[in-house]
């Protein structure tokens, strides 16, 4: 696997590929989202990156996320049913059609803001990240979950 940054142009379009890939339908290989809910993580996380969203620091985070930085950047695949932050387990019913298009506004919106406005961002498990690990981190969660659903 070779880590992409979503602020490269080709690799941004092929994600939004393969987000139109999914359908209400689509059925997950592992894990416990259905894929509307998985669609809203993915929404969720990134609303960090564009400063829509801020999370205090979790205390695991402090202990250990900066021992585990090179995760987002590396070339190995994150883990199936990775422990994720409490305000990314996403439960209740979500809607196909509005989630998928606010997941597509956010990326346009990062696009827009470009890769250096994620310069020393907070992530709450990580801690500040460099715009460079925000834009593989991005890409590489998204890759992960939709290879989750088989596309």
């Amino acid at each position: 696997m070779v880590v992409k940054s979503i602020f490269d142009k080709d690799a941004h379009t092929q994600i939004l590929e393969r987000i139109n890939k999914l359908t209400p339908q689509s059925q997950a290989l592992w894990g416990k989202m259905n894929v509307s809910q998985m669609l809203k993580h993915c929404n969720e996380n990134l609303k960090l990156a564009t400063k829509e969203l801020a999370l205090p620091r979790l205390w695991i985070g402090w202990l250990i996320g900066g021992f585990l930085k090179s995760t987002l950047t590396n070339d190995k695949p994150l883990d199936k049913n990775s422990p994720t932050h409490p305000s990314f387990v996403m439960v209740e019913k979500v809607d196909f059609d509005i989630i998928k298009l606010g997941l597509f506004e956010s990326l346009e919106k990062l696009a827009q803001n470009g890769e250096k406005s994620t310069e020393g961002i907070l992530h709450p498990f990580f801690g500040k990240l460099t715009s460079e690990q925000w834009a593989k981190g991005i890409w590489k969660h998204l890759d992960h979950h939709l290879k989750q659903f088989g596309v």
